[in-house]
């Protein structure tokens, strides 16, 4: 709690001992995630969060699963951007039949043809479907818990805090490697974002994507305020000391929340998104590769992972 509670003034030293654990770890790679939303609004959840939700009246595109060629196209033009990761994402509480038929596919196809390693989230899933996705050549499963335990019932009543744990299980029950992590800033404490923290080490997270809440017109939080970029930074180094050998990607809500400083969030993180978000976009490649290059850091290759 004493490193969400620092004050302003020591913030750099806090980043400096968050930096010294990413370098170890990591040395100055950052590693690029593209994500693909392949399947997009129109889910019966009703995470308040999402404009994606069942509830939700945002203003964003809704269509069905993608084609297995415009998934694998997706993964190419990533590989292009010299992203390490592709990370296909669905809408929806868990995936049917037909979606697990395309996605798996689509994997077969990528893995065959693009040199990048393979990340899928498509809601809850059984024992039976992750060994499906792992055969297919997926690496690597997303599920996040989003916030505390205790905070969870104010975010989303139509699942359990209980079902997400249960997901995780089963994606490291499958071999799969778990991308697992949260959503800072939707009214929680300090106390429930250091309990994510800790959560997120229990459940085996290999990979910890942190968000910022950027609230949504249309959404339940959209009256919400932004964390402040110095919050959003003691976030990451508290996620950094609670995990020190996982990978700590900043994840949606970055150029938003973090503004002019979100090139501070690369001292305790080691990996990102560009090219934008699910329905939102970023500050574009270019602009990444130049905040990244800028500081002293390289982009990772996928050999280095």
């Amino acid at each position: 709690m004493g490193i969400l509670k620092s004050q302003d003034h020591e913030l750099l030293s806090l980043l400096q001992g968050a930096f010294a654990i990413r370098r170890h770890h990591f040395g100055m790679g950052v590693s690029l995630h593209v994500i693909r939303n392949a399947k997009s609004g129109d889910c019966p959840e009703d995470c308040a969060y999402c404009s994606q939700a069942g509830k939700a009246e945002a203003d964003i595109p809704k269509y069905n699963l993608q084609s297995v060629e415009t998934i694998v196209e997706g993964a190419r033009e990533a590989a292009t951007l010299k992203a390490m990761r592709y990370c296909i994402v669905t809408s929806g509480r868990k995936p049917s039949v037909a979606d697990i038929e395309v996605i798996c596919e689509a994997a077969r196809r990528i893995k065959r043809e693009i040199p990048i390693q393979l990340c899928t989230s498509l809601g809850l899933l059984t024992a039976d479907q992750a060994r499906t996705l792992k055969a297919a050549g997926v690496d690597r499963y997303n599920h996040n818990l989003e916030t505390s335990e205790s905070h969870y019932g104010a975010i989303c009543s139509t699942h359990a805090y209980s079902d997400r744990v249960a997901t995780t299980r089963t994606v490291k029950a499958s071999g799969l490697e778990l991308c697992c992590g949260g959503l800072i800033g939707m009214g929680e404490s300090l106390e429930d974002r250091a309990s994510l923290a800790l959560s997120l080490r229990d459940v085996g997270a290999d990979s910890i994507p942190l968000n910022f809440l950027d609230p949504r017109p249309g959404t339940a939080l959209a009256g919400l305020t932004r964390i402040s970029a110095t919050d959003a930074l003691r976030a990451l180094s508290l996620f950094r000391f609670a995990n020190p050998d996982r990978e700590l990607r900043v994840a949606g809500g970055r150029e938003a929340c973090l503004g002019s400083l979100q090139v501070l969030a690369l001292y305790p993180a080691n990996s990102i998104f560009t090219t934008g978000y699910l329905t939102t976009g970023g500050q574009g490649h270019s602009t990444d590769i130049a905040m990244i290059q800028s500081a002293g850091f390289h982009v990772s290759e996928i050999t280095d992972a």
